[in-house]
């Protein structure tokens, strides 16, 4: 024992961001674990099912049903996601490059991570900041909860500078050649990724932090909303992104076959860092104080971002379906049937892939100018972004559990672990199918999102049966998190010890029509000029109205409401 604990240790001195990368998952998984024990209540809750009381009674600190919705929401959107990129989206590039990324700064982007974590979940825990994901004023959070949740983004931004450095270092060692594809996704995405994060640094930066500090006496409702929308729908890519790497360079290897086209997969991404930021306005539909020209510009362009997740459909289906045949299939769809389907690092992110199909569907409802107007602030959008976060991300993540903690820690992975594990994804597929179906049809039926509507049983009688399905998805669902957190702890606490496991490459799939030396493939790998675009399309698309709003501020002063 003494000898393999003494050969991890070398694999640590030799590649230390495997220890950093393992400090942000485990941090990313276990806030998943605890947003996601307030999950089930607000299911039930949509169920018909007053759960809270027996909430407050196992936890004494929640307060009311909204304060475990802020907690659910932030925790399982906000910090999930973004630890679980910091984790992946860096050290994926660095493995591919087989360069050392900075680790000071990989160490620092961690502290800031956790610290502003911590500051952020004290009021939180405390009933101080109450304010639902969204935090829009005049709802006011505690000081403590807008600095330290900015400290945390701001984490990321040190994580967007490791992976342009790895870039640079690369670049400045392979002077004329492509960007390798793994890199170019990292790349792409973070410069996305700080695109998209300036509204919310604007925001908390101009306005809620001055605000929660006494330094003025109110915000400006409409201004927060716009600049917290400017992130917050970009931010549905910053939790996409991740997964999509994944699903292009790891799942065709672990499908037994190859990507179809590496060229594609970089349009995608490309696209992506194009169209995700300039597309917030299709939330504010129903705010007055916006040009509704300006809406439907922003509709249009979210039509737009559409289209490298309809590519990503066919590519991805493209190569499961070349593994299938390089597994020996044949026939129109004899192919599916030789897929690995006892692997759950496959299983997980196919099924999440088919829940995102009709998550993708619903988006473009919710994009649509006038289709909006029937779903808006319903229990339809919930059902649709949980199909999005809860469904393909989430369970991407877990299935790369099943390839990535072996190769950050050596410990093997048992077989009883890995049906367990499968177990645990189809339960949670099934989870939120029900859920889904159960909160779109409530929202159709004009059930609305956001509302304690258990404490008013007989308030929407006509929906009573989407509500069952809400019932049984939140019972599904805990049976779920309470197998997956048995499986997750049984294998990072695990004894044994692997060094093999540690040493091994990343299982990156290899390509069937590669980059090459085409004008296409060089052309996207400007990236320094398509981010200049991008950075244009966002001042467009923003500057005139919020110019307009910041002329015309009207600040209101803050409310506590639970």
């Amino acid at each position: 024992m003494a000898v393999f604990t003494g050969e991890i240790s070398r694999v640590y001195e030799a590649y230390p961001e495997k220890k950093a990368t393992l400090y942000f998952l485990v941090l990313g998984f276990l806030a998943v674990i605890v947003g996601s024990l307030m999950g089930p209540f607000q299911a039930l809750n949509y169920g018909n099912v007053d759960a809270y009381p027996l909430l407050k009674r196992l936890l004494p600190f929640v307060q009311s049903y909204y304060q475990g919705l802020t907690l659910h929401g932030v925790l399982n959107a906000i910090v999930f996601t973004q630890l679980f990129a910091q984790a992946v989206m860096v050290y994926l590039p660095a493995r591919e490059l087989n360069l050392r990324p900075r680790m000071g700064l990989m160490w620092l982007s961690w502290w800031m991570a956790f610290l502003g974590l911590l500051l952020a979940a004290l009021p939180l825990l405390a009933n101080e900041a109450t304010v639902l994901y969204t935090f829009y004023p005049p709802l006011k959070g505690h000081w403590a909860f807008y600095l330290g949740a900015s400290v945390f983004v701001l984490s990321s931004w040190v994580s967007i500078y490791l992976v342009l450095d790895l870039w640079r270092r690369w670049k400045a060692e392979n002077p004329g050649k492509v960007t390798p594809l793994v890199t170019y996704m990292a790349v792409t995405f973070w410069l996305m990724w700080f695109l998209a994060s300036l509204g919310l640094v604007l925001e908390s930066v101009l306005l809620l932090l001055p605000w929660s500090f006494g330094l003025v006496e109110g915000a400006d409702p409409l201004v927060a909303r716009t600049l917290f929308w400017w992130t917050g729908h970009p931010i549905v890519y910053f939790w996409l992104l991740p997964a999509y790497a994944i699903l292009y360079t790891i799942l065709p290897k672990q499908a037994g076959g190859k990507l179809v086209s590496d060229p594609i997969a970089r349009l995608v991404f490309l696209l992506f860092l194009l169209f995700s930021t300039p597309v917030g306005f299709h939330h504010q539909f129903a705010d007055p104080g916006i040009d509704p020209t300006w809406k439907l510009v922003h509709s249009v362009l979210t039509m737009f971002v559409a289209v490298p997740s309809l590519m990503t459909a066919f590519t991805l289906a493209a190569s499961l379906e070349l593994a299938g045949r390089m597994r020996g299939g044949r026939g129109l769809l004899g192919w599916i049937r030789t897929l690995p389907w006892d692997n759950p690092a496959f299983v997980a992110p196919v099924l999440g892939l088919l829940g995102f199909i009709p998550g993708g569907a619903g988006g473009i409802v919710n994009a649509s100018f006038t289709l909006d107007y029937v779903v808006h602030n319903t229990a339809w959008v919930p059902g649709h972004f949980h199909l999005q976060v809860a469904s393909l991300v989430t369970l991407t993540a877990m299935g790369s559990l099943y390839w990535l903690l072996p190769n950050l820690t050596g410990k093997p992975i048992a077989d009883g672990q890995r049906r367990l594990g499968l177990a645990v994804v189809w339960l949670w597929f099934l989870g939120m199918m029900l859920m889904a179906v159960g909160l779109h049809w409530a929202g159709l039926l004009g059930v609305p999102r956001r509302a304690h509507i258990a404490q008013v049983p007989d308030a929407y009688p006509q929906a009573a049966l989407p509500m069952v399905f809400n019932a049984v998805a939140g019972i599904v669902l805990l049976v779920a998190l309470l197998l997956f957190v048995y499986g997750f702890f049984s294998v990072l606490l695990g004894r044994e010890r692997r060094p093999e496991l540690a040493h091994a490459p990343l299982p990156f799939a290899e390509v069937l029509s590669g980059p090459e030396d085409r004008r296409l493939v060089r052309a996207m790998d400007r990236i320094g000029f398509w981010f200049a675009l991008a950075a244009v399309l966002v001042v467009l698309a923003y500057g005139p109205t919020l110019v307009q709003l910041f002329s015309h501020m009207n600040p209101v002063p803050g409310l506590r409401l639970w």
